[in-house]
């Protein structure tokens, strides 16, 4: 049966390196794949102008392209300022796109991450997704995203999977749609570095018997 699916990211490139290959397998698997972004990923930069704005929602389309994805939707709050944005106000962007796709599964940010636009969107999700009777959304993960969920201080909100997807078959097309945010990366030893995606892969498959694969943290799921 075909799913609908919703990722939530604070940023582009999130949903990339977040969750690429399981969105590559939703896509593979018959499943409709949309994303919001809550911000444009690069206002809050010294140096940012709209022509940089332009070019990371050329980056996102490419990389949807890549992925799959029926279609991106584009939110401009404040980047790297979610925090003064209400939490009301994040909520119902949310919650109106939530009524348009009707998506039975959300991916969206880790509550524990470094970065406050993905602290801000994991709490508007599961604002947005509070449980009721006949509501659309049945199951929610939350996913990692290198330089921000392991760098937070230890021990504060770690992010513990107990989900695990295979992309042994997907890791490819998850490393073309980074590709295509090729401004965002670094060079390795740089926790954003391709090196490092692919040694998460291997280390988050060996770590239960797969040659690849992505980690999420299943928040709820209802059968």
């Amino acid at each position: 049966m075909t799913k609908t699916v919703l990722v939530v990211a604070a940023h582009p490139d999130d949903e990339a390196l977040g969750c690429g290959g399981t969105i590559a397998r939703h896509v593979s698997a018959g499943d409709e794949v949309y994303a919001f972004f809550m911000t444009n990923g690069v206002s809050a930069r010294q140096t940012s102008s709209e022509t940089d704005a332009e070019l990371r929602n050329d980056a996102a389309e490419a990389a949807r392209k890549v992925l799959g994805v029926k279609r991106y939707i584009y939110n401009d709050f404040p980047d790297n300022q979610l925090d003064t944005v209400s939490l009301l106000t994040l909520t119902q962007a949310v919650e109106s796109v939530i009524r348009e796709i009707q998506p039975t599964i959300v991916y969206t940010h880790h509550h524990g991450d470094l970065n406050i636009d993905h602290r801000r969107t994991h709490e508007a999700v599961m604002t947005a997704c509070r449980p009721q009777p006949e509501f659309c959304v049945t199951e929610i993960y939350a996913f990692e995203v290198v330089s921000a969920t392991e760098w937070n201080t230890p021990q504060v909100l770690p992010f513990t999977p107990n989900h695990f997807v295979d992309i042994s078959t997907y890791l490819d097309i998850k490393m073309k749609s980074i590709a295509a945010y090729s401004e965002e990366m670094r060079d390795a030893p740089h926790s954003r570095s391709s090196d490092n995606l692919h040694a998460l892969a291997r280390y988050r498959g060996c770590s239960v018997g797969l040659n690849q694969a992505e980690a999420f943290m299943l928040i709820r799921r209802v059968c």
